[in-house]
């Protein structure tokens, strides 16, 4: 009895052990969702900083190499130095024609100074010209009113030798009958003779004053003939004087050019722009540098992110600010403090879907198992709160686990 007893209870022990490890099995499901919900968590994550191509910007042999593979190096340290006596010759030569420039200024300034001076002497010229004109023009009508006086002189003078001799022909005859005595006769004779001379003198002193008319009127056209000489001397000084513009604007195209030289210079010498490790250094001493041309990388070892690429399912469930901690696989005991710098807006869409764009220039973040539909995954930024010391190294695999219990910076 009791052994049939014993066998009744087995299968429903049996089938509660069942159930309790159902129940169990779920109970531990919704915990691991909700601690996942909670807390997400993956292991597709990688270690990235910031890195940059140094190239040079002048070309030249590279003289100078000062840095190897793979060290570490301080902000301002040097890390190449190329050729500089091309570009040395090249800031002495724009600045020599800076120099010249300079003196020509110079010149050019006394020349217009000059010009100026010419100019001032051709007004006087002119002025004096002018002077002149009026003078002639003066001793033109002075002349004038001579001849007129002398005109009027000879006039006087005749018509007094007419009454002389009218008087000595009225008188001569009287003397045979004695009624005027001889000397009364012979001073009307003289009176006629004075009176005569008198005449000749007047007309003389018009044909004089007529040739003083002459001569001033030559004198005034050669007045106004010295007068136009003299504008057109003011005009040919007032059309030779020199601007200084045309120098004076080739001042910033010399000084550009001294700026230009000094710059390319100052990059003969390269300097690392912020902490950082060297790495792919490729060339050596001696190498021929060009402009643009990418000779190493320098990764920026100032700040350290792992990007993690979360499921599109979790991506609601975290926000920025959030701390995460973070295990680098190469020390995987070793737990860094993080906190969530960004989370993504865009991946590459999957070609298998969609096709392929041309370019779109947004993160590929691979998926697998192609024949089951996964989720989408976006990258999340979560920056490392480590020291610049830290050996961490680009691409390392890690594992971030977002701590979402609320707790932001």
């Amino acid at each position: 009895m009791p052994e049939v007893e014993v066998a009744a209870k087995r299968p429903r022990l049996g089938r509660i052990v069942s159930l309790s490890i159902i129940a169990a099995a779920l109970v531990t499901g919704l915990l691991v969702i909700g601690e996942t919900n909670r807390n997400p968590r993956t292991d597709d994550a990688e270690v990235f900083a910031n890195f940059i191509g140094i190239a040079p910007q002048v070309d030249g042999p590279i003289q100078q190499l000062a840095v190897r593979d793979n060290a570490f190096i301080k902000q301002g340290e040097l890390l190449f130095e190329i050729d500089s006596r091309p570009y040395e010759y090249a800031l002495q030569r724009a600045k020599s024609d800076f120099n010249v420039l300079e003196g020509q200024i110079v010149d050019q300034r006394r020349t217009i100074a000059s010009q100026v001076s010419a100019v001032g002497a051709a007004e006087a010229n002119t002025m004096s010209a002018a002077a002149n004109i009026d003078r002639a023009a003066a001793a033109v009508n002075e002349a004038k009113a001579n001849v007129a006086n002398a005109k009027a002189g000879l006039d006087s003078a005749s018509a007094e030798l007419l009454y002389t001799t009218n008087n000595f022909h009225r008188i001569e005859p009287l003397l045979a009958k004695q009624f005027v005595t001889v000397d009364q006769v012979d001073q009307a004779r003289t009176a006629v003779t004075a009176r005569e001379q008198a005449v000749h003198q007047q007309r003389s002193q018009v044909v004089l004053a007529e040739a003083q008319v002459q001569s001033a009127e030559a004198q005034y056209e050669q007045a106004r003939a010295a007068a136009q000489q003299s504008h057109a001397q003011l005009n040919q000084s007032q059309h030779s004087v020199l601007t200084i513009d045309p120098l004076t604007a080739q001042r910033e195209g010399r000084a550009s050019a001294i700026r230009t030289a000094a710059y390319n210079l100052n990059n003969c010498k390269v300097y690392a722009p912020f902490d950082a490790r060297v790495t792919n250094l490729t060339i050596s001493q001696g190498a021929y540098a060009h402009t643009g041309q990418q000779v190493f990388t320098l990764i920026d070892t100032r700040t350290w992110w792992a990007v993690a690429n979360f499921r599109e399912t979790q991506i609601r469930h975290i926000v920025p600010g959030m701390h995460a901690d973070v295990y680098i696989l190469s020390r995987p005991t070793i737990k860094y403090d993080g906190v969530v710098d960004s989370v993504g807006f865009g991946v590459q869409p999957d070609t298998t879907l969609v096709g392929t764009f041309s370019s779109n220039g947004l993160p590929d973040v691979q998926r697998s198992l192609n024949w089951v539909h996964l989720a989408t995954r976006y990258p999340v930024r979560v920056r490392i709160n480590a020291p610049e010391s830290e050996p961490f190294r680009v691409s390392e695999s890690a594992v971030v686990i977002i701590r979402g219990d609320g707790k932001t910076r």
